[in-house]
């Protein structure tokens, strides 16, 4: 599986810790690298800031990939414009809101919905 990472995550821990906690982006790779391991799934780890490169919805729906959209703040909680996601109907689902644990929920759901294909 990839985990891809879109702009400003690499700040995590620093940027506004009071939405996005302490963890760094380090610290939450290494956790969901261990984490694959113990489920037996290979996972590659890619971080940009230029959201282009990361976020196509063609592509995605052209190759059928099946994919977990996951936020560490509960996006619906925030700001409006940050309530939009360009993704999420074409994901087999969405985690919002558990901070770090937000990536182990994902992969940890999206390796289930896997095995269960």
């Amino acid at each position: 599986m990839a985990v891809l990472n879109g702009p400003n995550l690499n700040l995590l821990g620093e940027r506004e810790p009071e939405i996005y906690g302490h963890t760094s982006l380090a610290d939450i790779e290494r956790a969901t690298k261990e984490r694959a391991r113990t489920l037996g799934v290979e996972c590659t780890w890619i971080q940009t800031n230029h959201e282009g490169e990361l976020v196509e919805a063609d592509p995605l729906l052209a190759v059928r990939v099946p994919f977990v959209e996951v936020h560490l703040s509960n996006i619906f909680a925030r700001e409006p414009e940050r309530r939009r996601s360009l993704l999420a109907d074409l994901a087999v689902g969405v985690v919002t809101g558990f901070g770090a644990d937000s990536y182990r929920l994902g992969f940890e759901a999206l390796a289930r919905y896997l095995e269960s294909r």
